[in-house]
């Protein structure tokens, strides 16, 4: 009788265990966000998200005041459709404008939220028109070779000055 008592204590101990890294885990991938904080969604569109993803943060000056709760592709504009939660005791002005920045070199991506100076706030169901796109590393880097090479292309052997 006492065995079987310490085994259920041993169980329930592992089950609790084993919730709590599930917890944290799902937490650190960004996964899991418990906010009970009410919320209102605005609309915004982007020509290229990068690696943009769901549930990704949504800061202004450094604060979390909410997280991209979808994103879809506009079948009209051809452009990616993003749809963000944003805390209701965090107001911005009509004429905000919102940025894709990256966390560090290689970090993930999230949405930057600068005010803007209307007087009249975003409310739920409006969308957001100033927006700048994600920067593609990818695109940089094939930018800068490509000036490269049209830079080393321009200048002929023979023309270089001899000292």
């Amino acid at each position: 009788m006492e065995r079987s008592r310490s085994d259920v204590w041993v169980g329930l101990f592992v089950l609790l265990g084993a919730a709590a890294i599930l917890f944290l885990a799902l937490k650190a991938a960004n996964l899991l966000t418990l906010s009970f904080q009410p919320t209102y969604q605005v609309v915004a569109k982007f020509d290229n998200i990068g690696g943009l993803k769901r549930q990704a943060a949504v800061k202004s000056a450094g604060v979390v005041v909410g997280r991209v709760e979808s994103i879809a592709l506009d079948g009209k504009s051809y452009q990616a459709r993003v749809t963000l939660s944003l805390d209701t005791r965090y107001t911005f002005p009509k004429d905000s404008s919102l940025k894709i920045l990256t966390s560090g070199l290689l970090g993930e991506q999230y949405i930057g939220v600068e005010a803007g100076a209307d007087e009249k706030n975003l409310a739920g169901g409006d969308t957001i028109a100033n927006t700048q796109s994600a920067v593609v590393l990818e695109n940089l880097i094939g930018q800068f070779l490509y000036n490269k090479a049209a830079d080393g292309a321009s200048t002929t052997p023979g023309t270089a000055s001899k000292k």
